[in-house]
This record gives C-alpha cells, sequence and structure tokens, in this order.
C-alpha cells in the first residue's frame, strides 16, 4: 500500500511538473516613442485616461499604487471582450509597470511596459506579457491577437505623445 501511494505521488508530481514547463505564453512587442520615458510613463501611469486613446484595454480602474486590484477590459483586434481582474505588481517610476496575478503554476499572467531611454532622448516601449502554469493550455490566449492588440496599442501611445509634442 505505502509502495502504490509513493509510486501514485511521484507519478502526479512528475506529470504536473512536466506540464507546469510546457505551458507558458511569452508575448513580446515594442515600439521606439520619440519622447522622454518620463512623458510615456506619464500616459501609462494616467489609467483614468486608457478609454480616450487606447483601443485595446479600452478601461483600466484601480488604484495606482503596487498591490492595489484593477479591473482590465480588454477588446481583441478578433472582437471578442474579456475582462480581467489583475493587481498591480510593480511600479518603478519612469521605468516599469507590471499588473497581474493568479496562482503560481495553475493560471499565473504578469503584463509589462518596460521603459528604456536612448542616446537620442527617444524611449524604447516594451510591452510584453508572460503566462504560465497548467491552465493555461486550457485558456483562450491566442498570442497572435494579443501580440495584434499591443501592437495596435503601442502605435496609438505613440501617436498620442508624439502629436502632442508637435502640437
Amino acid at each position: 500500500m505505502k509502495t502504490s501511494k509513493f509510486a501514485l505521488s511521484i507519478t502526479l508530481v512528475s506529470l504536473i511538473t512536466i506540464l507546469a514547463g510546457c505551458s507558458n505564453i511569452e508575448i513580446r512587442t515594442a515600439i521606439e516613442i520619440d519622447a522622454p520615458r518620463e512623458s510615456v510613463y506619464a500616459v501609462l501611469a494616467d489609467l483614468k485616461s486608457y478609454s480616450e486613446w487606447n483601443p485595446y484595454h479600452r478601461k483600466v480602474e484601480g488604484k495606482f499604487e503596487a498591490g492595489a486590484p484593477l479591473t482590465v477590459d480588454v477588446l481583441r483586434p478578433d472582437g471578442k471582450q474579456v475582462e480581467v481582474p489583475p493587481h498591480m505588481l510593480r511600479i518603478v517610476e519612469n521605468e516599469e509597470i507590471t499588473w497581474g496575478g493568479g496562482l503560481h503554476g495553475i493560471f499565473y499572467g504578469e503584463h509589462s511596459f518596460l521603459l528604456e531611454s536612448n542616446s537620442s532622448g527617444k524611449t524604447l516601449l516594451k510591452h510584453n506579457e508572460s503566462f504560465s502554469g497548467i491552465a493555461i493550455r486550457f485558456a483562450d490566449l491566442p498570442p497572435d491577437v494579443i501580440a495584434e492588440g499591443y501592437h495596435l496599442m503601442n502605435v496609438a501611445l505613440k501617436d498620442l505623445i508624439e502629436k502632442a509634442r508637435s502640437d
């Protein structure tokens, strides 16, 4: 009996490890914006304004502080509307805004905006998402559709900021 329980335990641990290792989705996008990163950060940090310019994250509600719960309404390029309930995970002024959550190993996601200055005074925005866990394979998370949505958002952000600088 002890051997059976031990064998079952080893089998379950092995299965979970195998499934967890195979269940990752990484989405990486980037865009260069002709503005200092402080200007880009200011727009991204103004969660209430997302509905005015953002074609992907149509609404983001919640406090802009680490640990705060958020409600994010997404309109994917394929027309599907999704509401997600992340928490603000990390805020590093003028460098990073990251939200996400879930249960590590089961379903976990992190959405990040990383800002880097270059020598010409422009900002490289790295707009990324990482999903992991055994339940990821059952979620409706088409990487190509999500990447397209991030691209649309990146371009809208670039246009908004560069237009404001030229006015």
